[in-house]
């Protein structure tokens, strides 16, 4: 609908089905991926504009990258990139980047889910790309946005929630609506009522004390300084290839340094240091790059990783996305991503209360869902922490002979620990929702949780794994806005797939459950569908997420109602014993 910068009280309207307060990546998205599926929302954000010295995330990945995709902005961001994919896709550590130091110890190819070309886990790979560039884009989509307005200057203070108590309520479908105290930079305060209030506010999220809710976790010992700068010389000076990222394991000062553009800008993380302390950036970023090459500070900003985690993701239509939901360190570029996962979830479980059709089970999903991918994240995220540069950082390490190379020949054996930082596609794709209540569990074997190796699996909560159809066309580029009814087009005999599933048509029609129903396969090198997903048909859900696999149109009939958060009958209830499970929806 609109971006108003500046925005007065006046700006506000009188009530919206969704308020989001905090319009950082989270947030905008969520707003984007409602405003698909044809609901309306409202975006507060304290920030009248983006800070480009504050790059913070800058790893977007190939699970992320697919939401974009959905939204129609995968290739808006990356023209938006001022790094192309193809530029570097390896991370790494050397002795130094310069002269003589300048020695490289070991690599971790394809970091981050970069591959140039067709990538085959998802129909998009990685993209690295700052914080500001990826908030640009989403604010610009938001403004082109019928049905998204987003209105900046203005603060979300304090929340009265009605008497929201009963299991209805809940789903955001018959109780009072929450009455939002928005509030501008002179204090004066406008109240706006809404369906459902979502705090994507951050780490001191407003909304999430208002829930009495509180972070609970722990920091790390010592604290990093993060630095933006800008130099001339060191492109032509760094002796090693491009990469992503390069770890300097330096003798004095240890830590990370990377382009942020191909202009000459520059970010570095200086790792184990003292952030209450002063310091002298520039001293401290000629020493980690190991050259007296010009330099321009733009920003520092020292920070200590937090593993922190709420132990509830909210209640009675009122939810927590984000940095508001949790804090994890940025070892392996998690975090944010973890943020849009979270929206990506969210945004279509309040579309289906709002649109009727949820059950009592679909938005409390929300948390029993994506905590335990935050923790587990987190648990990743930590580890990698307790193995940064300055831990293995040796002066031997630039050394030139036989005493040289046996200590990078160690160091590189010792790095071998750090490979889920930059090779985490068990963590970015294998995570799974399978005790969820909106899937229907088989008995065929689960791949085991790892966060480095990925084995596609069509197990009901799994990811639907990826194939092309062929060279251009993948097989999410087919899936409906709603409930997708994926079958095997081998396993039709020539019969149309929607009449082959007619149960579930006709069970969607009954209940207003949006669902496509289509034939697929093979894939473009000529295996069956069914081969991939061990059943001739999936159930996938608005998120790409399997609800459930099989081959029987009853079942399947029964499993779309599960999905959309209504009970599985119980034999006493279901006056055919003989019959296939059932859902119950009124």
């Amino acid at each position: 609908m609109t971006a108003i910068e500046n925005a007065s009280l006046e700006d506000l309207p009188a009530d919206v089905p969704v308020l989001i307060a905090g319009g950082g990546p989270s947030g905008l998205f969520l707003s984007l991926d409602l405003a698909r599926r044809g609901i309306s929302s409202l975006v507060i954000e304290p920030r009248t504009s983006i800070d480009p010295d504050r790059p913070r995330a800058k790893t977007t990945n190939a699970r992320t990258m697919t939401h974009l995709r959905r939204l129609g902005l995968a290739d808006t961001l990356r023209n938006a990139a001022p790094l192309p994919v193809s530029y570097a896709q390896d991370v790494i550590f050397c002795s130094g980047l310069t002269g003589d130091a300048g020695r490289e110890i070991t690599r971790f190819r394809h970091a981050f889910q970069l591959v140039p070309g067709r990538y085959e886990h998802q129909p998009e790979c990685g993209q690295q790309v700052p914080q500001p560039v990826m908030e640009r884009v989403l604010r610009d989509a938001v403004a082109e946005s019928p049905l998204a307005t987003l209105l900046t200057g203005l603060s979300v203070g304090d929340v009265d929630y009605g008497h929201r108590s009963s299991p209805r309520d809940i789903s955001g479908q018959d109780g009072p609506p929450a009455r939002i105290k928005v509030s501008n930079t002179a204090g004066r305060r406008r109240a706006v009522e809404c369906r459902f209030l979502v705090g994507a506010d951050g780490a001191t999220s407003a909304v999430r004390r208002s829930l009495g809710i509180r972070l609970e976790g722990g920091s790390a010992e010592l604290s990093n300084i993060s630095v933006l700068f800008r130099s001339r010389d060191l492109g032509n000076a760094i002796t090693l290839d491009p990469a992503v990222q390069y770890w300097v394991l330096g003798p004095e000062v240890a830590g990370m340094v990377g382009r942020m553009d191909l202009e000459g800008t520059w970010w570095a993380i200086i790792q184990g240091v003292d952030g209450r302390e002063s310091f002298d950036a520039t001293a401290l970023v000629r020493s980690l790059v190991g050259a007296d090459v010009d330099l321009e500070i733009v920003a520092t900003d020292p920070w200590t990783a937090r593993m922190l985690l709420a132990p509830s993701y909210g209640r009675d239509g009122v939810y927590l996305v984000g940095d508001a939901a949790h804090l994890n360190p940025p070892w392996g570029g998690h975090g944010f991503n973890t943020c849009i996962g979270d929206a990506a979830n969210l945004a279509w479980k309040i579309a289906a209360a709002l649109d009727g059709w949820a059950g009592p089970a679909l938005t409390g999903s929300y948390e029993l869902e994506r905590r335990p991918v935050a923790a587990r994240t987190i648990r990743d995220a930590a580890a990698n922490g307790q193995s940064l540069a300055y831990h293995f950082a040796d002066p031997a390490l630039r050394s030139g002979g036989a005493g040289g190379e046996a200590a990078r020949l160690q160091a590189k054996e010792s790095l071998a620990v750090k490979q889920s930082e930059f090779d985490s596609l068990g963590l970015v794709l294998g995570y799974d929702y399978a005790s969820s209540p909106l899937v229907v569990p088989d008995a065929l074997p689960v791949p085991a949780e790892d966060p480095i190796r990925y084995f596609p699996s069509a197990s009901p909560g799994a990811l639907l794994p990826h194939t092309w159809l062929d060279r251009s066309t993948s097989l999410y580029d087919i899936l409906g806005p709603g409930f997708t009814l994926l079958v095997d087009a081998g396993s039709l005999a020539g019969m149309p797939a929607q009449e082959a599933y007619e149960p579930v048509l006709a069970a969607a029609a009954r209940h207003v459950i949006p669902v496509t129903v289509a034939a697929v396969g093979p894939s473009d090198d000529g295996t069956a569908m069914a081969t991939h997903w061990q059943a001739s048909a999936v159930l996938v859900r608005p998120d790409q997420h399997i609800a459930w696999r099989g081959t029987d149109p009853a079942q399947a009939a029964a499993a779309l109602g599960v999905a959309a958060g209504w009970p599985l009958a119980t034999p006493s209830e279901d006056p055919d014993r003989s019959s296939h499970v059932r859902a119950v929806v009124p």
